[in-house]
């Protein structure tokens, strides 16, 4: 449930608040002997940030004071900061739309201090403004925005060696990726939170130990599962958190009647409800009773399943939460059916379908709203963009102006001249070897062009041979992929480099059209290291007529299975890919080919060989093809061909 994603977010930013109210007296000491206006507004901005813990409201009114007197004095840092409390603040209020305001604002600010003296308090308050807008987008489900946004901020994080930050916000992007249903990468990132946490003591890492333990439930891996919530107990048992101790049980309950393991799953709903009750969490208690209905419904025992339906039912209709109002009038309709009582059952179920068109209103309402939201902020974004380019426009004409006298005065000082004359060298040697750079580029780029239509008419005889052997109605499936995989050619065909997942994803879509082709004469793999960062990107139409090669005459031409296997790794600050079939071989395939009737020359290669002389020209890193048979005792077991690429990154 969305609140709950939130609720997670939250609880990683906040601490236990011990001997707060001290902390605070002695800053409100400070306040009052403070002998200038800047130490005044840090305090109020530090007061305003300690309220965090238990008062938005006083939060929002020291931050206001901290805004006027910083932009009294024009103290853009202590501005930036006064308006991410304010947003804090409004966050923890649950209004989202004011805080985007505040945040933006903050976020402007320090990209226009970016280049001021104190650069570190500008880079970390930059962080804390990416941070917060991540927060924002993944509440309005813009999850892509969230990402871009999370990823800004880890990365200054990473860069000031702040790793108790970058722990709290690996575990939002595992959030955010989780929400997309990419369990690989959100365990990826929920693991790197907790081995931070683990580091540095964090009270939190309980609740991500329970994310980690219900993306290995969610595998079936239960194993693990059980692994990582017993570490997660071990942790909430010693720091109290008695609302992730709710969920903890929740969860476990889950994870038991997964198991058929009934009275352990009855036992921690019990704890839940015990644990939410004690802290009056009527939300949490909704889940658990809502759980406890659907577990006796699936055991048919309905009489303890109604009554926990109507629980759940009264405590939702208490705190008006639609969604869940929605839930157990369902379960309800569900339970009265199965007793045959058709008169309730469908009383309940046009409730259910009341609330439901409420909910579907309330979220069409919501979006709109969001849409304007980012309307506003992608015209915002777009008019910094201009005002920070007709910046950098002035600053160039005042560097160039600034030249020019510098040339002035030595063409008046006749002892500088040979030395102007050496610097006017220098500059036209440094233009010649950016034009070099920039041909070298463009030559390559050309070179990825020509494999654009080597690709579509290679494809588009793939989709005729298709037709005829297939039909129609196989033909339009085929159809459907193959204009997938040309919009995702088309929309990498202007660009150098593409990240690394993008190829990936182009890759998986041509081995499926190729698999429905071929009637599946093939399976395929794809395999990605660890170690391989998001960034990293490599040349598009690269690496898919070496695939081509491999099915075409490598493995169709075999009776059995062929199977095909792609590698990335990281090796030597190289980008290594391998591709594997366990084909006729390269002597075979080569006699094939002699033997056909109808032969045509492939340039696939040829290009290929151009774009890594052209790759290793510009990078100045060496580029190699390696194509070998795979045999053992000449017995031939298929081809192999190894890329070795230099590691380059999306700018």
């Amino acid at each position: 449930m969305k609140k709950k994603i939130i609720l997670y977010l939250f609880l990683l930013v906040s601490v236990f608040v011990q001997a707060q109210d001290n902390t605070i007296d002695s800053l409100k000491n400070n306040l009052k002997n403070a002998k200038n206006d800047i130490d005044k507004a840090k305090t109020l901005n530090a007061i305003a940030n300690h309220f965090k813990y238990s008062d938005p409201n006083e939060m929002a009114l020291y931050a206001n004071d901290a805004l006027k007197l910083a932009q009294k004095i024009k103290y853009r840092e202590e501005e930036g900061n006064a308006l991410l409390n304010i947003g804090t603040s409004n966050i923890i209020l649950g209004n989202y739309k004011k805080a985007f305001e505040y945040f933006t604002q903050a976020k402007e600010i320090y990209e226009d201090e970016i280049q001021s003296v104190n650069q570190k308090g500008i880079e970390l308050g930059l962080a804390k403004a990416y941070g917060s807008l991540g927060i924002v987008f993944s509440e309005q489900s813009n999850y892509a925005k969230a990402l871009q946004y999370y990823l800004k901020s880890v990365k200054i994080y990473e860069n000031l060696k702040d790793e108790v930050y970058c722990g709290k916000l690996y575990n939002n992007i595992g959030v955010v990726y989780k929400s997309q249903h990419s369990d690989f990468k959100a365990l990826e990132y929920f693991i790197k939170a907790n081995k931070i946490q683990t580091k540095f003591k964090d009270p939190n890492a309980g609740i991500t130990l329970t994310n980690i333990a219900n993306i290995y439930l969610n595998q079936k891996n239960f194993d693990k599962a059980s692994e990582y919530y017993n570490l997660a107990k071990q942790s909430l048992d010693k720091n109290q958190n008695l609302r992730a101790l709710g969920e903890w049980y929740n969860n476990m309950g889950l994870f038991h009647s997964v198991n058929n393991q009934s009275d352990k799953a009855i036992e921690n709903w019990e704890n839940s409800i015990v644990t939410f009750q004690s802290i009056n969490d009527k939300f949490g208690l909704i889940d658990t009773y809502i759980f406890l209905g659907q577990f006796f419904l699936k055991k048919n025992d309905l009489d303890k399943a109604l009554l926990n339906a109507n629980r759940a039912l009264d405590l939702a209709n208490e705190i008006n939460v639609l969604e869940q109002q929605a839930i157990s009038e369902k379960l309800l309709s569900d339970i009265y059916q199965k007793r045959n009582s058709s008169v309730l059952a469908l009383s309940h179920y046009k409730k259910y379908s009341i609330i439901k068109d409420s909910l579907t209103n309330e979220e069409n309402i919501r979006k709109s709203v969001e849409a304007s939201m980012n309307y506003e902020f992608e015209k915002r974004e777009l008019f910094q963009k201009e005002e920070n380019e007709k910046r950098e426009l002035l600053l160039k004409e005042e560097a160039k102006q600034f030249k020019m006298k510098l040339v002035y005065v030595g063409l008046i000082v006749l002892l500088l001249f040979g030395i102007g004359f050496l610097i006017y060298n220098r500059m036209q040697l440094k233009k010649t070897l950016t034009l070099q750079k920039e041909l070298a580029e463009y030559e390559q780029k050309a070179l990825h062009l020509q494999m654009n239509p080597h690709f579509v008419f290679n494809c588009l005889g793939s989709i005729s041979s298709f037709i005829v052997q297939n039909g129609t109605d196989s033909a339009i499936k085929y159809l459907s992929k193959f204009s997938k995989l040309m919009r995702l050619t088309l929309e990498y065909s202007k660009e150098s480099l593409i990240p690394i997942d993008k190829e990936i994803e182009s890759l998986q879509n041509y081995l499926e059209l190729e698999q429905l082709r071929f009637n599946h004469k093939f399976n395929f793999k794809i395999n990605k290291s660890f170690d391989i960062e998001d960034d990293v990107a490599l040349p598009p139409l690269l690496i898919q007529p070496f695939i081509e090669n491999a099915i075409i005459h490598g493995v169709i031409p075999k009776k059995e299975i062929g199977i095909i296997e792609i590698d990335f790794s990281v090796e030597n600050e190289s980008l290594i890919c391998t591709i594997l079939d366990n084909g006729v071989g390269i002597n075979k395939s080569k006699q094939n080919k002699v033997n056909l009737v109808l032969a045509h020359k492939s340039m696939a290669l040829d290009i290929i060989k151009k774009r890594l002389e052209m790759i290793t020209s510009s990078t100045g890193k060496k580029a190699t093809m390696l194509v070998e048979e795979v045999s053992n005792n000449d017995n031939v077991k298929g081809t192999k061909v190894i890329l070795n690429l230099p590691l380059q990154y999306v700018k």
